[in-house]
């Protein structure tokens, strides 16, 4: 049986999509969280297989929560189940940790399927998801690190730990510094590329080349 964690801020929602999950072999619903912050106790307290999660929310955003899950608990995979699929949403929730991205408009079959994936280690996208990763694949030329003059070598570290998924706590402790001092270089980051939030600064980076490779220390 593969175990699930629904999570959804809707109470209607939730209740169908737990209702759906139930219904199908081999799949046993757990438990459920209706915030970011719900969603991270309930997945420690309950350690389920995979953790079905939608992006908005109160409390701690789905990405945010995606993220602090598949760090904590690399035992855990998390399958979004949203109504979007903008490319920076979806390449945020994969930069994240995600293993597959679903749309609320999904079909029975296709959820079931992608939870047994999910729960076995494989990545799985609804099709409109694909082809928007295919898009961006297609059309995205990485272009050297050089292309941001304007941030400081330092910035540029931290703008590619960002670009890999890491949150704040983890780069300052590679950088053996205050979590203040990471959030305040990464405020001067998003200053400087005109950016709001963290999505979009790992679009912009990865499309920079930034998120693949460690750039060594200055």
């Amino acid at each position: 049986m593969v175990s699930v964690l629904v999570v959804d801020d809707h109470p209607v929602v939730r209740s169908g999509i737990r209702a759906l999950l139930s219904s199908l072999d081999g799949i046993e619903v757990c438990g459920e969280a209706g915030s970011g912050e719900a969603a991270l106790r309930e997945a420690h307290l309950l350690r389920p297989d995979v953790v079905v999660m939608d992006i908005q929310m109160p409390g701690g955003d789905g990405i945010e929560a995606t993220r602090r899950i598949c760090t904590a608990l690399p035992g855990t995979a998390v399958l979004v189940l949203t109504m979007f699929e903008d490319q920076v949403t979806v390449l945020a929730a994969l930069a994240a940790g995600a293993r597959g991205y679903l749309l609320k408009g999904a079909g029975q079959q296709e959820i079931e399927h992608a939870v047994h994936a999910a729960a076995v280690g494989e990545t799985v996208f609804g099709p409109s998801i694909a082809k928007h990763l295919l898009d961006a694949a297609v059309g995205a030329q990485p272009r050297p690190a050089t292309s941001f003059p304007q941030l400081t070598p330092r910035e540029l570290q931290i703008l590619d730990r960002i670009a890999r998924g890491e949150g704040n706590a983890a780069i300052a402790q590679s950088f053996d510094v205050a979590n203040k001092t990471v959030s305040n270089h990464i405020s001067a980051i998003f200053a400087k590329l005109r950016v709001a939030t963290r999505a979009e600064a790992i679009v912009l980076a990865r499309e920079n080349g930034l998120g693949r490779t460690v750039i060594g220390d200055p």
